[in-house]
């Protein structure tokens, strides 16, 4: 069966590659707006799974899967800032804080229906940062399309001072331990995979 990631990602495209299994991508075309009263987490696992389903009309024989993150600061849900000042606004609520980033996963067999979810959390401690340091972050890294603009997997890893997940790639997008799981109950085992 063909492997689809359905989003446009390119971090999750980086980290599926990991794999070293050849992937399909697919633009999902969901509406990401979470629902009024919603919790981050049954927020980032719909979206998860609407993502799926969507390329699901496109690839009916496939594995696909879906994945979205949302991050939560004290009750405030928040999502990926676009533009330098609303990344600076960000990181001068975050900076000195606690903050936890879900990261839903999502398997869906095309074919059969069957669909295996979770939800990564990621609590990460920010260091007190000084409004210089998250100017000069910003002018260098641009993380303007990462939920709560700091970037782990390069110079962002200077903002933190503690990170607590069970899996170090939900952070970035896709939790592949997860997902190495729910693709052995498929029958897909990543470590022997062979191109047929």
């Amino acid at each position: 069966m063909k492997l689809v990631l359905a989003s446009t990602s390119r971090y999750r495209r980086e980290l599926l590659s990991r794999l070293h299994i050849p992937f399909d991508v697919l633009s999902p075309n969901v509406d990401e707006t979470p629902l009024p009263g919603e919790t981050p987490s049954t927020t980032a696992l719909r979206l998860s799974v609407l993502k799926a389903q969507a390329a699901a009309l496109t690839y009916p024989d496939a594995l696909i899967i879906g994945s979205d993150q949302v991050l939560m600061l004290d009750s405030e849900q928040l999502g990926k800032p676009g533009n330098f000042e609303n990344a600076s606004a960000q990181l001068k609520k975050m900076q000195g804080r606690a903050m936890v980033f879900h990261t839903a996963l999502t398997l869906l067999n095309s074919r059969t229906g069957h669909i295996q979810t979770r939800d990564v959390p990621t609590v990460v401690h920010l260091r007190p940062l000084s409004d210089a340091q998250i100017e000069a972050y910003l002018r260098k890294e641009q993380p303007y399309d990462c939920a709560g603009s700091a970037k782990s997997e390069s110079l962002g890893i200077a903002l933190m001072s503690r990170m607590d997940s069970p899996d170090p790639t939900a952070l970035i997008g896709l939790p592949l331990m997860a997902l190495t799981d729910m693709l052995a109950n498929e029958g897909v085992d990543v470590l022997s995979w062979q191109a047929a």
